[in-house]
């Protein structure tokens, strides 16, 4: 079972950009091969537009860069979405089987998540206790524990927002593949959330 800090560091080294290789994206539509067996393989520079890049972080797209890395049971294709005003830039990670088998990236979701699903059941005392303990190591300068996902609605199967101390990324689930998507910028997280999602949805309707 794994640890708060597991969700934070496990899952962001698993979708680091591992090449720069640019490219135009002519088509929205998501790259499958025909050549090699097992599930279609998304592009993740493929999901998102320009437009809708722009229209959401208010800056128009410059560049991507794509990435792909590849284990004996996972493929994890990332997009880095530059734009006009580099804060703004969008990251975007689609994890799915590389082959079909065992852990599934729902297994792996359900292993990082699964204990988060009833979070907004938490009992208001519960929630002050915790947020104490936070302040009392914070006036003690410990380092301070990383908050857990947060549950989000409206979105893919199940979504969880992960914050950190620059922001922060949206996990959504859909069938047996998961995206993590990120947007930078000077907004506060609920409003990161809310284009977070926006993207997402855009992202998984071409999924």
């Amino acid at each position: 079972m794994m640890t708060n800090t597991s969700v934070l560091v496990l899952l962001p080294c698993c979708l680091l950009l591992v090449g720069v290789g640019c490219k135009k994206r002519e088509t929205t539509r998501p790259l499958t091969s025909s050549s090699e067996p097992g599930p279609a393989k998304f592009d993740a520079c493929m999901l998102i537009t320009e437009e809708e890049i722009q229209a959401i972080q208010g800056s128009p797209m410059t560049d991507t860069k794509s990435s792909e890395n590849s284990t004996g049971t996972f493929r994890v294709s990332q997009c880095y979405f530059s734009t006009a005003e580099p804060s703004k830039s969008v990251s975007l990670a689609v994890t799915q089987n590389n082959r079909p088998g065992k852990p599934s990236p729902k297994d792996f979701w359900k292993e990082t998540f699964g204990r988060y699903e009833n979070e907004e059941k938490e009992q208001v005392g519960d929630k002050e206790k915790r947020e104490s303990l936070r302040k009392e190591r914070r006036k003690e300068g410990e380092k301070e524990e990383a908050p857990p996902p947060k549950k989000i609605s409206g979105v893919g199967d199940e979504a969880f927002w992960s914050a950190n101390r620059v922001g922060g990324a949206l996990y959504v689930l859909k069938k047996d593949v998961f995206i993590r998507i990120s947007v930078g910028g000077p907004d506060n997280e609920e409003t990161k959330i809310e284009k977070s999602k926006a993207l997402a949805q855009k992202a998984l309707r071409r999924m």
